[in-house]
């Protein structure tokens, strides 16, 4: 009865978007690391064990010592810099949930206006204290050639826990960004949410999108806001105006009010321009005649 439990429990979570999912294959348990482990006779409630916890305005521990791609230690400031940062947590050893969310962002960001370098960074964190740079490496290239701008390279940092002490370094990161995720000993992989955070170019938590598809429109109002509008255009303001972020399904949504002002608004100017014109149009044919 447990073992239906836990599957129709897997199967809800695998199809309702924004829901926490297991993350695929089974594999060792990891020595020490990640979030203490459910006894095994415990069926977990997903949304009291996995999810995020909304910490908007918090900072991330920027001294946390990670290593990046190429296995140089680094504190987690260093990967940071002028620019909104796309912040996400993973594992590079997951073949399942890790990958579709990795995969559409990649997806998600090729067709916001903004460049990799230019107007943002990402930062990838795994959250598996086994993960290594070889495998930190790969999964940046699979990922970087998706984006389809090698040359945007160094612009994307994919980053595991410092060498000492890595339990502490993930359990400072993720608790600061109200990750909730948990080691089951029974399917013998991680439970874990899916989304992903937006940070000010200081480390600061802007935005989160949850799920595993990131609408474009979503992705770019989410960056001009924690770049602090430094980024962006016109049209990006306006549609801030439109549409406001909603903390609760982590989306941006429709401001009906604002969009009716909006509306109205581009009805009177249209109605003056076209007052100019007949008037001009009427002065010249006096003018003719």
């Amino acid at each position: 009865m447990r073992s239906l439990g836990r599957a129709l429990t897997l199967l809800a979570l695998l199809v309702m978007p924004g829901i926490p999912a297991l993350a695929q294959p089974a594999m060792p348990s990891p020595a020490g690391g990640g979030t203490p482990a459910l006894p095994a006779t415990a069926v977990p409630t997903p949304l009291k064990n996995v999810g995020y916890d909304q910490r908007l305005g918090e900072s991330l521990p920027m001294d946390a010592p990670v290593r990046d791609e190429a296995g140089r230690t680094a504190p987690l400031r260093a990967f940071f810099g002028p620019r909104p940062v796309v912040f996400v947590l993973a594992y590079f050893r997951c073949s399942m949930l890790c990958n579709v969310v990795l995969d559409d962002l990649a997806a998600s960001l090729k067709v916001v206006p903004f460049t990799a370098g230019k107007d943002y960074d990402v930062v990838v964190v795994s959250f598996d204290p086994q993960d290594t740079p070889a495998l930190a490496a790969a999964k940046k290239d699979e990922i970087v050639a998706r984006y389809g701008k090698p040359e945007t390279a160094p612009a994307w940092h994919f980053l595991t826990a410092g060498p000492v002490g890595p339990e502490k370094s993930i359990a400072a990161i993720t608790r600061a960004v109200g990750f909730r995720y948990y080691w089951d000993t029974e399917t013998r992989q991680f439970a874990h949410a899916a989304g992903i955070v937006l940070l000010t170019p200081t480390g600061r938590i802007s935005r989160y999108l949850y799920g595993v598809e990131f609408p474009a429109k979503d992705v770019r109002l989410g960056l001009v806001e924690a770049s602090g509008d430094r980024i962006g255009s016109v049209v990006d303001q306006l549609l801030l105006y439109c549409f406001h972020y909603n903390p609760t399904i982590g989306k941006y949504s429709a401001v009906v009010l604002n969009i009716v002002r909006l509306g109205g608004a581009i009805t009177v100017i249209g109605l003056l321009l076209m007052v100019v014109l007949l008037r001009l149009r009427e002065s010249h044919s006096l003018g003719s005649a």
